[in-house]
């Protein structure tokens, strides 16, 4: 499969997608911030989340009181508050072309899937809170997008049920990412060896989303076959909003990528041979 001209999948380069998410506050100076700092690390894409307040937020949540920056408020009022429209998504695709680096959003709703589709968006995603719906991963897999469905939460069955879906609308046309919810992910929950599971039962793509403190898990999911790594970016752990501690500041993010970098160089081709490093170590011990 392909996200523009980049190809996803075993023998390319491993794909790095940033997590906006909602890390940027509603404040389009952070989010350009955080573009910049993608690009500068080196990654290919940035990802937001795009959802309708009043299709998403639960009944029962959407009056709740919530203390914000913006004070006090709902919860249905801090989910809007959160959201940016079309000026803010026609800056930011201006904005990433620019660098170039490419973006795209998780979408939680038809209404939201249908906002994102006016533009270029390199392929969909499909978080793990809504890869049960059937109705949204149909409407997604007839858009024609590539897709990448995030797993976590789920298991097999469920799986197997909405890859049916998109195995059906757009065979060849979507990957798979390993995840596990919680945030952030207690490492004994993480069972990075699901990568390898993935793949042999569905024969697609896989990655890893990981919302773990530190790097070693993204490193080593790499190791098992992830084709693509996500996590989530901030510029800083102690700014407001409840993703940010399990977050990667920007330092991180530089040191991920080339610790992934040089993973995949280690990794090889798996052919047993004898390196040009060692042929006149050869010659000399053995003669």
């Amino acid at each position: 499969m392909k996200f523009g001209d980049r190809k996803i999948g075993n023998g390319e380069p491993v794909y790095l997608i940033a997590e906006i998410g909602i890390n940027h506050n509603a404040d389009m100076q952070i989010t350009k911030r955080l573009i910049d700092a993608s690009f500068a690390c080196g990654w290919d894409c940035v990802k937001f989340q795009k959802r309708n307040p009043d299709l998403c937020v639960p009944e029962a949540q959407k009056g709740v009181k919530r203390q914000t920056p913006w004070g006090e408020m709902t919860y249905l009022e801090y989910k809007y508050k959160m959201e940016f429209g079309h000026a803010e998504y026609e800056y930011i695709d201006y904005y990433c072309a620019n660098k170039p680096i490419q973006w795209t959003a998780s979408v939680w709703d038809i209404d939201s899937l249908s906002f994102i589709l006016e533009y270029e968006v390199p392929f969909i995603k499909i978080p793990s809170a809504k890869m049960v719906e059937t109705d949204l991963i149909l409407a997604i897999a007839c858009s024609e997008k590539p897709v990448v469905m995030s797993t976590g939460m789920s298991d097999l069955c469920e799986i197997d049920a909405s890859v049916g879906i998109l195995e059906k609308y757009m065979p060849g046309n979507y990957a798979l990412m390993h995840t596990n919810s919680a945030y952030p992910s207690p490492p004994g929950d993480i069972n990075l060896k699901a990568i390898s599971t993935l793949k042999e039962r569905y024969g697609c793509p896989v990655g890893y989303s990981g919302h773990e403190y530190g790097l070693d898990p993204s490193v080593l999911a790499v190791a098992h076959g992830a084709n693509l790594i996500e996590r989530h970016i901030t510029l800083d752990h102690n700014m407001w909003g409840t993703d940010q501690k399990a977050s990667l500041e920007v330092h991180a993010m530089d040191m991920l990528h080339k610790r992934i970098a040089e993973a995949a160089v280690c990794l090889g081709d798996g052919v047993k041979r004898v390196a040009e490093s060692e042929k006149p170590i050869r010659d000399k011990l053995r003669g």
